[in-house]
C-alpha cells in the first residue's frame, strides 16, 4: 500500500494505492466512514488480490476528522482530482467505484460526460433513509458507460421495488442481488470476497 496526496483547490487529501494490475479502479468511501474503515481496506485489498490496481482516497471532511459530508461541489471536485491522479498513473481511463455516497458521486461525474471505463456501485443510495419519494435517479439515464450494481434486498436506502423500476432497466446495467443484505452489504469476509470476485470479473471484461 502506497500513500499519495491528492491536490484540490482547497488543499490536499490522502489517498492510497493497492496493487499494480489492470484495470485501474477508483474506490470511494461512503458518507459514514473513510478510506481507513476496515470494510474499505478489506475490499481494496481483495480487489488488488484479484489483479486490479485500486486507489482509495478521503473526502475533505473525513480527512479533517469530521462527520458531516462536504457540499456536493466539493465532493465532486475532490473525486475528479483523485480520478485524474489514478488515470495519469495508469495511463488509461479508470473504473469509478464506490460505496453508497462515494458511488453516487461517481455517477454524477459519468452523467456529466467525465471520462471513465465503467462504474461499480456498492449499495447505491437510491433515496435517503425513510424518504423513498426523494429518488436520486434523474441523472442515471445520461450515463453512457456500463454499470455494475450490488444491491441488498434489505437496503433501507434503496427499496427493491424502486430499484427494479428505475435502475434495473437502464441500458448496459448489470445487477448482483444479495439476498437479505442491508445497506452495509453484510460484514462477513466471505461477502467481501464475493464483491471482489464479481467486480474483478466484470471490470476485466470491459
Amino acid at each position: 500500500m502506497d500513500e499519495v496526496r491528492v491536490a484540490w483547490s482547497g488543499g490536499e487529501v490522502t489517498g492510497f494505492f493497492y496493487g499494480t494490475g489492470e484495470p485501474p479502479l477508483l474506490l470511494a468511501h461512503g458518507a459514514g466512514n473513510d478510506q481507513g474503515h476496515p470494510r474499505m481496506v478489506g475490499l481494496a485489498e481483495a480487489l488488488a488480490a484479484h489483479g486490479l490496481q485500486v486507489m482509495t482516497f478521503n473526502y475533505p471532511y473525513t480527512e479533517a476528522g469530521k462527520r458531516r459530508p462536504d457540499r456536493q461541489e466539493t465532493l465532486l471536485e475532490v473525486h475528479r482530482a483523485a480520478r485524474d491522479l489514478l488515470a495519469d498513473r495508469a495511463g488509461r481511463p479508470v473504473v469509478l467505484a464506490g460505496r453508497s455516497m462515494g458511488g453516487r458521486m461517481g455517477t454524477y461525474l459519468a452523467a456529466a460526460g467525465e471520462e471513465c471505463l465503467g462504474l461499480v456501485l456498492y449499495a447505491y443510495p437510491l433515496h435517503p433513509a425513510g424518504k423513498p419519494e426523494k429518488l436520486r435517479v434523474d441523472h442515471l439515464p445520461d450515463i453512457e458507460r456500463p454499470m455494475l450494481f450490488f444491491q441488498g434486498t434489505s437496503d433501507a436506502l434503496s427499496r427493491m421495488e424502486l430499484f427494479d423500476r428505475y435502475v434495473r432497466p437502464l441500458p448496459s446495467t448489470t445487477v448482483e442481488v444479495i439476498d437479505g443484505a442491508s445497506h452495509s452489504l453484510d460484514r462477513r469476509p466471505a461477502q467481501t470476497a464475493f464483491l471482489a470476485e464479481r467486480t474483478a470479473a466484470w471490470t476485466t471484461s470491459l
